[in-house]
């Protein structure tokens, strides 16, 4: 695996760790940061590739923790 595949990866689980973690601005603003360090050492297409990603996942209702546990029957 070549290096900027494994940093595109790893990108792409942070950017889902913050979608789970936080606030909607704070996760907003870490993507606008894991894109701008990002895009420094990824190909164009990989770069597209976790722009699109961001993208999704911003488009995503968040969904608050309520802390209840939820049976799925």
């Amino acid at each position: 695996m070549v290096l900027s595949e494994v940093v595109l990866l790893a990108c792409k689980e942070l950017i889902d760790d913050a979608k789970l973690g936080c606030a909607d601005m704070v996760f907003k603003d870490v993507c606008l940061e894991i894109l701008a360090k990002a895009r420094l050492v990824l190909t164009s297409e990989q770069f597209e590739e976790l722009t699109f990603f961001a993208a999704e996942r911003m488009k995503e209702e968040r969904v608050p923790r309520s802390g209840r546990r939820v049976r799925i029957r």
